[in-house]
């Protein structure tokens, strides 16, 4: 499925949501290191494997702009973990810094959200680091609030 999102100032080329495609690797890499400063090339060849498929509620998105991929979104149904039942899961979300706040990181959060409508899912997640806040502005804009589960962590000693 494929999603065309219109310009209407025609200023810019339309925004087009695609499945990820074998050869959309590379970018990926590059708008996540572009992000993190890092380059995690083993990283998300694994993600790409795992997700990029489409199957079993596993969702890969591309936004492109023209033919110019600008950012991604991942995500899959998970369930019964920690008791929980069905919900999607959103792992990452990345709009290249000149892109941000055109509404980019709207369009694929609605993309993959209409995703897990489409088998069930009624309940959206994610994970974030507290202190980020460009993050959690997001999320939070897009309707996303704390939810009913409370993480929690113990350092191992090497």
């Amino acid at each position: 499925m494929v999603i065309v999102h219109r310009n209407p100032s025609n200023a810019r080329p339309d925004v087009v949501v695609r499945a990820a495609q074998p050869g959309d690797l590379p970018v990926v890499v590059a708008l996540d290191a572009e992000a993190t400063g890092l380059e995690k090339s083993a990283y998300w060849k694994e993600r790409f494997a795992w997700y990029a498929n489409g199957d079993r509620g596993r969702f890969f998105l591309i936004a492109e702009r023209g033919t110019e991929a600008v950012g991604f979104i991942v995500g899959e149904v998970r369930a019964w973990e920690f008791g929980s039942p069905p919900a999607g899961w959103v792992f990452a979300v990345n709009v290249r810094k000149a892109e941000r706040l055109h509404g980019l990181g709207t369009i694929l959060f609605d993309a993959i959200c209409t995703r897990f409508r489409k088998v069930g899912v009624t309940i959206v997640r994610t994970m974030l680091l507290k202190d980020e806040q460009l993050v959690m502005s997001f999320f939070r804009s897009m309707g996303m609030m704390g939810g009913p589960f409370i993480q929690l962590e113990k350092r191992l000693d090497p």
